[in-house]
């Protein structure tokens, strides 16, 4: 395919979540509500396990290094995202583009395998308690940890080795918040019919099949569990519950987004803002105040921080 414009882009401009004045003012201040709370839940949960003796447990190894995903996930568009509220002009360097798209799919691939150690995790907690701690040991904890970052990195790593041998010549506008994949490989100046294709099988079948054996395991933990003592389903039903809530609302936005990528739906642009946004604030949510462990222990922490500050007095 020949080039239209033998000008090489430099960046890409950003259209937004709205042009309205007044709709640009109110996702400031809502956006700006989110993200903060988001870096505190986070901070809150990696604080709570670091510091209280009696979460340190596999499973809260897991999900603290879930909470680091989740705070640089939501913080790689985000901050800029609300900054671009007050400006005309919405840009974005090439690099910071590709910068944007090789990171949210090295996190989003090592959280989704990290959704399914945590899986694992549960799988042993409830099907074989006696040796949960034997089987949990720390060498397959930090197995488990070093491939979910390496399954994200060959993932990332394998779409943008191809989105850099493409050529840009205009138009560069992005009809996003941030630099969204199948968004930018449109902007291309060639046939990209291969490429997007690739994203499909890379991106979106992963994520369903991910999704799916994900949802069986959950559904063999659920069957074990009926047929335990009565005394340890409650506990166990809870801590599952969590689990599928948060594969659930990770899984299902990534699915339509990377699936149904090339088509004309506008609500697209709604289920990228839940994705890496607000799905980020529901994750400690989630696992704060549906978890009695880890609400006993932030009441815990702030008896004994009230009680420390009694004693210096």
């Amino acid at each position: 395919m020949e080039k239209v414009n033998h000008s090489v882009v430099s960046e890409f401009i950003l259209l937004g979540l709205s042009q309205s004045q007044n709709l640009q003012i109110l996702f400031f201040l809502v956006f700006s509500v989110v993200y903060v709370g988001i870096l505190l839940g986070n901070i809150l949960i990696l604080v709570t396990v670091t510091f209280v003796s009696c979460l340190h447990t596999p499973m809260y190894f897991l999900l603290i290094n879930l909470s680091c995903i989740d705070m640089i996930l939501a913080s790689f568009a985000t901050p800029k995202m609300i900054m671009d509220f007050f400006r005309e002009q919405k840009t974005i360097s090439w690099w910071g583009c590709y910068s944007q798209m090789f990171f949210m799919h090295l996190l989003g691939g090592s959280e989704m395998m990290l959704l399914v150690a945590m899986a694992i995790d549960r799988y042993v907690a409830i099907c074989k308690p006696l040796h949960y701690m034997t089987i949990m040991n720390p060498r397959l904890l930090i197995g488990l940890l070093l491939s979910s970052y390496e399954v994200g990195f060959v993932h990332s790593s394998s779409q943008m080795a191809f989105m850099l041998t493409l050529p840009f010549c205009g138009p560069n506008v992005v009809d996003s918040f941030f630099c969204d994949l199948p968004l930018v490989i449109k902007l291309a100046c060639q046939d990209t019919y291969l490429l997007q294709l690739l994203v499909i099988a890379d991106s979106g079948l992963l994520s369903l099949v991910c999704f799916l054996l994900l949802l069986v395991s959950y559904t063999v933990i659920k069957y074990s569990v009926r047929h335990r003592a009565a005394s340890g389903s409650s506990k166990a039903f809870s801590s599952l519950s969590a689990h599928i809530t948060v594969v659930t609302l990770f899984f299902a936005p990534c699915v339509f987004i990377y699936v149904w990528s090339f088509s004309q739906y506008s609500l697209d642009k709604i289920l990228s803002v839940f994705y890496t946004i607000f799905t980020r604030l529901l994750n400690p949510i989630i696992y704060t105040l549906r978890n009695q462990e880890v609400k006993a222990a932030i009441k815990k922490m702030r008896t004994k921080h009230r009680n420390s500050k009694h004693t210096f007095r």
